[in-house]
């Protein structure tokens, strides 16, 4: 089978600049849309649904539709993974998927904002339930097979780094695109009013997701590049004997572990800034992007350290260079900054100055953890498929998805628990009351989980893994009459003279 050149890997990553752009849209304004503070109102944000702490006294309608959605799209991941690599479909396993999957995918996305009723109603509460149950449900048909075929399509470890690498820049690309409502719709709210000055800005990046959601789906030829037999275990059997691998087990708990980490970095930050370095909140958008510019600048030297140091040793690496971030966070709350004094009123040094820390700190560990776990993914993926004889990619990154949503939805439940700690919240507003011992508490929180996540990937066999994928290709190297009789179509002669051409182009990283 051939290899993807350079240039068609770039052109698989183009598809995750589209979904992460939909899935940050989701990140950033769902709950800022539908949940609007008394300030948003009174700049003319409309109230669609009732607000407020009304259920319990501790969740709101839209936490409470939000938890039922995420336990449908933990039932999803798995079903629409086994149907994947069940699929018998002549175009591919994944393909067709991704392709049904785009223009829903996207038009759902503009529909969750377009509550029917310009006023609080219960019809809006089903609205909104039903289009963010498709929303995962599209979301989950797009990702699942996507993510299945970086195993597929890095044929080698090289490919993988460089396909995982490729998919990191693009995602941080789409997420940062989802964040320019920020600026445009404040462009247009004057003409259009506040809530389609956000949806006008929804349509057109919803526009652009789609077709780079595409673009791979007609460009990439499945079948050139994958020739795997089906999975014929249904979904239970296949879940259950991809949670029997032993080192997809401590894979898993290692990356819940940085995924409550890590939200809890992206939802703290704002607050960080707010309340203990009490300065403007505009400065989270200089911080973000300027880490993420950082971060990018370190991605075309992580291939080389992963061959030189091993994938292991450098995750782990992230998950300390990560916990030394938040030590920095959680000294600006006990010793305080020139802006506010802190636990200890010893805060000289201006809230500006933690903030550029706390960033270039965590540049590098950011870079890390963005490109390297989804290469083990596909390592251990492709160790079990020649260990068992069943290729399970799906499964294994449809499990990996639900690591990462359980360890979002626990991180979502520390912080909103513990950041109002010392202060009364009032359960009528949508306002979350933070305070500096609520957020120094988050920090040290934050910091306990990234080094469990190190602790757990200590435990991780990579030699293993690596040493069962080094023998599949040492045998595939010493049979090539055996490798090219799996193709009836092609020639011995034939074979051999184009295997040259299939190679992918020797241009570096940095040409992403």
């Amino acid at each position: 089978m051939k290899r993807l050149t350079k240039r068609q890997m770039r052109i698989f990553a183009v598809g995750q600049l589209g979904w992460s752009m939909l899935s940050g849209i989701i990140s950033a304004w769902f709950v800022t849309f539908y949940l609007p503070t008394q300030s948003d109102i009174e700049g003319g944000a409309q109230q669609y649904i009732v607000p407020g702490l009304v259920i319990g006294g501790f969740l709101t309608i839209l936490g409470l539709i939000t938890a039922l959605s995420r336990v449908f799209d933990a039932v999803t991941d798995p079903l629409i993974a086994s149907m994947s690599d069940r699929s018998k479909n002549k175009r591919g396993r994944r393909i067709p998927f991704m392709q049904k999957a785009a223009i829903p995918l996207s038009a759902v996305t503009v529909l969750l904002f377009c509550a029917p009723v310009e006023a609080i109603s219960s019809t809006n509460i089903i609205w909104i339930s039903v289009f963010i149950v498709l929303f995962y449900l599209f979301m989950t048909m797009y990702c699942t097979p996507y993510n299945a075929l970086i195993s597929e399509f890095g044929k080698t470890q090289d490919d993988r780094m460089y396909i995982s690498t490729a998919i990191s820049l693009t995602f941080f690309a789409g997420t940062m695109l989802a964040y320019t409502p920020f600026v445009f719709a404040g462009m247009l709210r004057e003409s259009y009013g506040f809530a389609w000055s956000y949806r006008i800005c929804f349509i057109v990046l919803a526009v652009i997701a789609c077709f780079c959601m595409l673009i791979p789906t007609f460009c990439l030829k499945e079948k050139e590049f994958v020739d795997t037999k089906p999975s014929e275990a249904n979904m239970f059997k296949s879940l259950g004997a991809t949670f029997r691998n032993g080192s997809f087990r401590t894979f898993v708990g290692s990356d819940i572990m940085y995924w409550v980490g890590l939200t809890l970095f992206q939802t703290g930050l704002p607050f960080f800034v707010k309340v203990s370095m009490n300065i403007d909140e505009s400065f989270t958008m200089y911080f973000l992007g300027g880490m993420t510019v950082l971060s990018a600048c370190f991605y075309p030297i992580v291939s080389g350290l992963v061959k030189k140091f091993g994938k292991k040793k450098l995750v782990i690496s992230g998950f300390l260079g990560l916990a030394l971030a938040y030590v920095v966070a959680t000294l600006i709350g006990i010793l305080g900054t020139a802006e506010n004094p802190g636990l200890l009123e010893m805060g000289t040094i201006p809230g500006v100055y933690f903030g550029i820390a706390i960033c270039v700190i965590a540049a590098f560990p950011m870079a890390l953890l963005g490109i390297i776990p989804q290469s083990i993914v596909a390592d251990v993926a492709e160790a079990d498929g020649i260990e068992t004889g069943e290729n399970r990619e799906g499964m294994f990154f449809a499990a990996r998805t639900f690591a990462m949503k359980f360890g979002q939805s626990l991180a979502m439940l520390i912080f909103t628990s513990l950041a109002i700690i010392g202060t009364t919240q009032n359960t009528n507003s949508n306002d979350i009351t933070a305070s500096v011992l609520g957020m120094t508490i988050v920090g040290v929180v934050a910091v306990v989980f990234c080094v469990l996540g190190a602790l757990i990937l200590g435990f991780y066999n990579e030699k293993k893994v690596m040493a069962t994928i080094d023998e599949k290709n040492k045998v595939a190297e010493t049979s090539p009459a055996e490798e090219v009789s799996s193709n009836e179509e092609t020639p011995v002669e034939e074979a051999v003279t184009e295997e040259p051409a299939i190679e992918p182009a020797e241009d570096e990283l940095g040409n992403i």
